[in-house]
């Protein structure tokens, strides 16, 4: 789906769920803008407050390209920013603070994803900003809490330290080696995000009843908790923590095939025996090395694998997950983002969304909307923004600001 495009256009007279509600952003990085994005992608309006000069810190990450207005964007901003308006001002400056402040009453939601007390020190915290719009709802991401119940409150906190903590990492580690650290994607900032998007819509919900906004505040380390919640609970019920994991019980793993790999999830007695039965290997069924579930994962390395890849050898792996889903066992490809390409379901879903490169070259390819609504058009969505790229428009707009004044803000540094 490339930007522009409107899926369904026959909906579009229903509108979007999120049309009318105003989100003002002093955001940075993944987990408060991707949140932000799919709440755009709803039909929000948001506004995203940077700093002039430098912008969002996400901007400066690898790998990055030269936007239209000559300077570098790198490539997290890139992917969690469609669809906004960016607005340039100086927080760390007492006018800047006012226009923010001036700002405020226009929108719904109020989000910031800075380091915990930063809004409150420059006095456009949440206690402030429920004083100058008691039906703003302030969205508030952060590491462990905005409130300071948390000892860790000032830590800062990314992604991989958040799933660590959460306890995703700790079932995976095999003996004393050092548990996998796993990066591909921002599982803590994605999973923040999604539960930020669920608080800001119950907040949303509850003002229409009370006439009230309300703090939504949001810790990557709860997200997490929440997100790996087989280890606390399996160790409540005096299991191994290790059973959340892959290799402790049933057939989890991956196999390979002629053009990669296929991953393979076993947990219940049938499924077994039609893995068995399909693959040439029913004497499976009644060999008491196989007689539970933890011997079937004891086995898996020793006698499946060896079994399950001679199978699959002349298959390609979407062959021999296509082969074993008939069969009734649980499988599918390992792919990588060429697989994803090319893979008619995520053309017929619109998950990936084609953005056109400002320097020419190969459009990008943007996460879609996995929220499908049957009454709802999907897109149009516009390209991120260059840095304050609608400074002007909003300011205009919303606080009837003039040229004149526009330009004494912008060459005072207050503006960008």
């Amino acid at each position: 789906m490339r930007i522009g495009d409107v899926r369904h256009p026959e909906r579009a007279g229903a509108g979007k769920p999120l049309d009318g509600v105003r989100v003002l952003a002093v955001e940075q990085m993944q987990a408060l803008p991707y949140a932000t994005q799919l709440l755009a992608q709803l039909g929000a309006e948001v506004v995203k407050v940077e700093p002039p000069e430098r912008g969002d810190a996400g901007r400066h990450s690898q790998p990055a390209l030269t936007d239209k207005d000559g300077r570098r964007v790198g490539a997290t901003y890139l992917r969690n920013n469609l669809g906004k308006q960016s607005i340039a001002i100086d927080l760390k400056r007492a006018e800047g603070r006012a226009l923010f402040e001036r700002l405020v009453p226009h929108f719904d939601v109020v989000a910031d994803n800075l380091r915990p007390g930063t809004m409150d020190a420059l006095g456009i915290g949440p206690d402030a900003i429920a004083k100058l719009a008691p039906r703003a709802i302030y969205l508030a991401i952060s590491g462990f809490g905005a409130r300071g119940e948390s000892p860790y409150r000032d830590w800062p906190a990314y992604a991989p330290v958040a799933e660590a903590m959460g306890g995703l990492y700790e079932p995976n580690r095999r003996g004393d080696a050092p548990p996998p650290v796993v990066v591909a994607g921002a599982l803590g900032d994605i999973a923040t995000s999604l539960f930020a998007v669920i608080g800001v819509q119950a907040a949303l919900r509850h003002r229409e009843r009370t006439g009230l906004g309300q703090l939504v505040d949001v810790a990557l380390y709860d997200s997490m908790i929440a997100v790996s919640d087989m280890p606390p609970f399996l160790w409540s019920m005096g299991a191994p923590e290790r059973w959340a994991s892959s290799g402790s019980i049933g057939i989890c793993a991956a196999f390979r095939a002629k053009d990669g790999f296929f991953v393979v999830a076993i947990f219940r007695e049938h499924q077994f025996e039609r893995l068995a039965h399909g693959i040439g290997k029913s004497q499976w069924i009644a060999d008491p090395r196989f007689a539970t579930r933890e011997d079937w994962a004891r086995q898996t390395e020793p006698i499946v694998r060896p079994a399950l890849e001679d199978w699959a050898r002349d298959k390609t792996k979407l062959e021999a997950a296509h082969a074993l889903c008939e069969l009734g066992v649980v499988a599918g490809p390992s792919n990588g983002a060429a697989d994803l390409w090319n893979d008619p379901h995520v053309r017929a879903r619109d998950m990936l969304h084609e953005v056109p490169r400002p320097d020419g070259g190969r459009d990008l390819l943007v996460v879609g909307n996995p929220v499908k609504l049957s009454r709802v058009a999907e897109g149009p969505l516009a390209p991120f923004p260059s840095l304050g790229e609608h400074t002007d428009r909003v300011l205009r707009a919303e606080l009837g600001l003039a040229d004149d004044a526009l330009a004494r803000l912008r060459e005072q540094g207050v503006i960008g």
